[in-house]
């Protein structure tokens, strides 16, 4: 695939960015260099390396799922201007 100054104008315009004329033709060589070492990572052998979920090899932590109120509810009401009864006063919005 070969990227000339036409294809980096409409990348510049979908990106919505301002590419100047002058620097069209330089960017179209950097992105032919980038696609060119895309094309050489395909020739590599990987038929002996088996797919990864995650690169590290470590699982999570997992953790039981208990639901609880979390027994915050002073420190959670202790930023409230008005509370009530364990609640958080609000103005009538709707008559």
């Amino acid at each position: 695939m070969s990227v000339d100054k036409d294809t980096v104008k409409k990348i510049a315009r979908l990106a919505r960015l301002d590419v100047p004329e002058e620097r069209q033709e330089q960017i179209a060589g950097e992105l032919n260099a980038i696609l060119s070492w895309i094309e050489e990572l395909g020739e590599v052998d990987t038929s002996a390396v088996e797919p990864l979920a995650s690169v590290t090899g470590h699982s999570l932590p997992l953790r039981t799922d208990k639901i609880t109120d979390g027994n915050k509810v002073d420190d959670i009401l202790a930023n409230a201007p008005e509370q009530a009864s364990g609640f958080f006063v609000v103005p009538k919005v709707v008559e």
